[in-house]
């Protein structure tokens, strides 16, 4: 069975150690999710909550083949349980080592799990949601905070065990009391409904508690999609065949190359040369070195998950050819000019590229409902659709997408990249939205906003771009004041979210001036620096004609 997975976990501050955990595993078609939440009252709750989850999925992968799934699981949180509970008499004196735990093992179709604590299990199915574990928690209503079982609280341990049989499209959700205290089950079920990502559930018990931040608590979420049991049905699952030579007019599962797109030996303009009618598409072949490395065969193979679970108008279809083997996945082809080429021959309108603004930062907040960025937003990406005096536009190239916070590398362009992304930081909305921003300035201003930077180039962004309303008189302030705050070096004073920016470009009348924090007197208040410089001299006139009196 494919199981599709997404996991994730904050802290109640910004601060704070999280003492939540997560963790998801597979091997040989079975597998392993758990979460754990760190008792409060516990001193080392949190590394009780990490070293269960770990534990549980090491064994239950190498559980002996003889072993049922019930008997693995009883099994192993008895030992969990029994270990954390003898180290933390033996080092603390009493039970320090504490947490919650909940997990599932998925095995031909059939779903086993347990919990000990409060952390629930759900599962969502044709749109109802039910809960398949149980709370071990005190029955008061004002005492149902307190746990009545937990792991390593006492030398033995008696979990709930439940198991039910499991379809094509049905979601397995395991989170902690931080998301399940503030979102209801139909809330919950409403958000499954919408295909939310671990990330996605964790953000919103994170916004349900932004006017009662008493209720904020550690949140911890896993997601597990589950898909058609017959592989067959999901390309990926076919054996990878890499055509190391691609030459025009070769035929590759019935598709005819034409010629190869952007420069690109790996991604070719194609049609079906037995219908003359028909579309051309786009085929994107792996690297060559995907036949030998394991990793770069791994990249292709989650650039073409990626591509096929991706469904908005705002990014091109894409799908993969029928066959026996994985050769290539194919995009419809659009015949429309990129940004760059548009660019070419001269800059966007100020309408242009505020629609433009729209149309990424509505695309950015898609992918980060699925836990992804696009890292590698620019105007070779960006298709330009002009029809009937309006204009659109379609983002191309998912194959530097990557989840949130999982990139340390300088993956993208460098011309692109925020500064945060040259010291080893990840991909994040805040670099997203400098991507953005660089991306508007070159379509207004016909320029980079620090200069064009050469791969491996350490560049500095000590110096503030230059005005856009300078080099074009038509842009409003109130978007350059965008672009440039978009554009800080310092994420803690750009936008932080998609949405900030998107208000600001709904709402001119609203936008505040932005400069660098190290802007000069001059550079933020002009009006207030003359009057300034006026008073000065106005006292030096007056200081030398008092001097001049007295002589």
């Amino acid at each position: 069975m494919n199981v599709l997975s997404t996991g994730y976990a904050l802290a109640r501050g910004e601060d704070a150690a999280c003492d939540d955990a997560w963790l998801v595993r597979e091997r040989s078609g079975v597998t392993v999710a758990a979460v754990a939440d760190g008792v409060g009252a516990a001193r080392e709750g949190g590394a009780a909550a990490r070293r269960a989850v770990e534990m549980l999925a090491d064994y239950c992968l190498s559980r002996p083949r003889n072993w049922s799934p019930r008997r693995a699981l009883a099994e192993f949180v008895a030992q969990i349980n029994r270990h954390l509970h003898t180290e933390s008499l033996a080092r603390h004196g009493q039970p320090e080592l504490a947490c919650t735990l909940s997990a599932v093992l998925i095995e031909e179709g059939r779903l086993y799990g347990c919990n000990v604590g409060d952390s629930p299990v759900f599962r969502w199915h044709r749109g109802a949601i039910a809960r398949l574990s149980e709370a071990h928690v005190v029955a008061a209503p004002e005492m149902a905070h307190v746990l009545t079982r937990a792991i390593g609280l006492a030398p033995d341990i008696e979990p709930h065990f439940f198991e039910t049989d499991l379809a094509a499209g049905d979601v397995v959700l395991l989170c902690t009391d931080g998301v399940a205290n503030v979102l209801p089950p139909e809330r919950l079920a409403e958000l499954l409904a919408r295909q939310a990502t671990a990330r996605s559930l964790v953000g919103r018990a994170r916004e349900a508690t932004e006017d009662e931040p008493e209720l904020r608590d550690d949140a911890c979420a896993v997601v597990l999609e589950v898909g058609a049991d017959d592989d067959a049905t999901d390309p990926t699952r076919r054996p990878l065949d890499v055509l190391r030579t691609l030459r025009a007019g070769d035929t590759v599962d019935g598709y005819r190359l034409v010629r190869a797109l952007a420069g690109n030996a790996r991604v070719w303009l194609a049609d079906t040369p037995a219908i003359s009618a028909s579309p051309r598409v786009v085929l994107k072949f792996p690297n060559p070195d995907a036949g030998d490395t394991e990793t770069v065969r791994e990249a292709f193979l989650r650039e073409v998950r990626t591509a096929l679970r991706l469904a908005s108008p705002d990014l091109v279809r894409a799908w993969v050819p029928e066959g026996p083997a994985l050769r290539c996945y194919a995009m419809e082809f659009i015949n429309a000019p990129t940004l760059r080429s548009v660019l070419l021959s001269g800059r966007l309108g100020v309408e242009e590229a505020r629609e433009l603004a729209r149309f990424l930062l509505r695309t950015g907040q898609f992918l980060l409902t699925h836990d992804l960025a696009h890292g590698d937003i620019k105007p070779e990406n960006i298709l330009v659709l002009r029809e009937a005096g309006s204009v659109s536009f379609r983002l191309l190239d998912l194959g530097s997408a990557a989840e949130l916070f999982s990139v340390t590398s300088r993956a993208g362009t460098p011309s692109y990249l925020a500064p945060e992304r040259f010291r080893g930081g990840a991909l994040s909305e805040r670099t997203e939205i400098f991507a953005i921003a660089v991306t508007l300035y070159e379509a207004l201003a016909g320029a980079y906003p620090y200069g064009e930077i050469e791969r491996f180039q350490t560049p500095r962004f000590d110096r503030t771009p230059r005005r856009l309303a300078r080099l074009n008189p038509a842009v409003p302030p109130w978007l350059d004041y965008v672009v440039l705050r978009a554009l800080d070096p310092d994420p803690e004073r750009r936008y932080q979210l998609f949405s900030e920016m998107a208000y600001d470009l709904a709402n001119p009348t609203r936008v505040a001036p932005h400069h660098r924090k190290d802007a000069s007197l001059l550079e933020r208040n002009p009006l207030r620096f003359y009057k300034g410089l006026s008073a000065a001299l106005f006292l030096t006139v007056l200081v030398l004609l008092y001097l001049l009196l007295r002589r």
